[in-house]
């Protein structure tokens, strides 16, 4: 089996001015700057990535955006291009996100466009998937997140592939304090894996990352971390504050 090194990803969301963006962005480099056993991303709003590049220059932090626009320039108010956030040294980009889907009607489509042109930029994808609570009570879960990863991930090629990173959020689950069951959360990350595999063949789909996205907290990650299939967070709430942001890093390295 491949050993894929854990990942914890904070998506600080419309949080945090350019000042607050840094001084987190510091707390967070001075405990975990150096560390290389779990792979940790901090994702602030557009105005803050600036200051926040700047803070965590020369750790071993990386640095995402929240979303971006799938063409390159253009007369495209408010939005931002892979070529802006690749000079502010984005590696990664959450695409997909159910935030985006649901208040911003973001299109399965429409965030492939996403993912392809984030892969062509040498951007990283965390490509967000995951059910509704009414499609979850309907039965409705593994349809749904089928469809978003095969319509999501459309025309991306096996070496290509290796570069994204897939983030489970059950949309029931995220902002809300509710949390899926270690189990339902296992059975989905397992799912997806297979239907990695089928588009990717096994070899790829196990070097693939999946991340859980659903109101992961210091009290269930090492539970949530322990499974098979779980590679690592995408972490909400819990990432705008330094320590509970740091426990899941920790969590995430005993867990190996």
């Amino acid at each position: 089996m491949t050993i894929r090194n854990k990942l914890i990803a904070g998506n600080w969301k419309m949080n945090k001015t350019s000042a607050d963006a840094a001084a987190l962005a510091r707390d967070i480099t001075s405990v975990a700057g150096q560390r290389t056993d779990v792979e940790v991303v901090i994702c602030p709003p557009f105005t803050a990535l600036e200051s926040a590049a700047q803070a965590v220059a020369g750790t071993q932090l990386r640095l995402g955006a929240q979303n971006m626009h799938p063409e390159k320039s253009g007369a495209f108010t408010g939005e931002i291009s892979a070529e802006m956030l690749r000079a502010l040294f984005v590696s990664h980009v959450i695409l997909g996100h159910s935030e985006r889907r649901t208040l911003f009607g973001e299109t399965d489509g429409f965030i492939n466009l996403k993912v392809l042109a984030a892969l062509k930029n040498q951007l990283r994808p965390i490509f967000c998937v995951g059910e509704t609570l009414t499609e979850r009570e309907a039965g409705a879960t593994l349809k749904v997140v089928q469809a978003q990863v095969e319509r999501g991930l459309e025309g991306v090629g096996r070496e290509q592939a290796v570069e994204i990173v897939v983030a489970y959020e059950p949309v029931w689950a995220i902002g809300t304090g509710k949390v899926a069951t270690t189990a339902q959360a296992q059975e989905v990350h397992a799912f997806i894996r297979s239907l990695l595999t089928k588009l990717f063949g096994d070899v790829v789909a196990q070097k693939i990352r999946i991340l859980y996205g659903g109101s992961m907290k210091p009290a269930n990650a090492p539970e949530l971390l322990a499974q098979p299939d779980i590679d690592g967070g995408l972490i909400g709430g819990a990432s705008l504050e330094a320590r509970s942001f740091l426990e899941l890093v920790t969590a995430a390295a005993a867990a190996k």
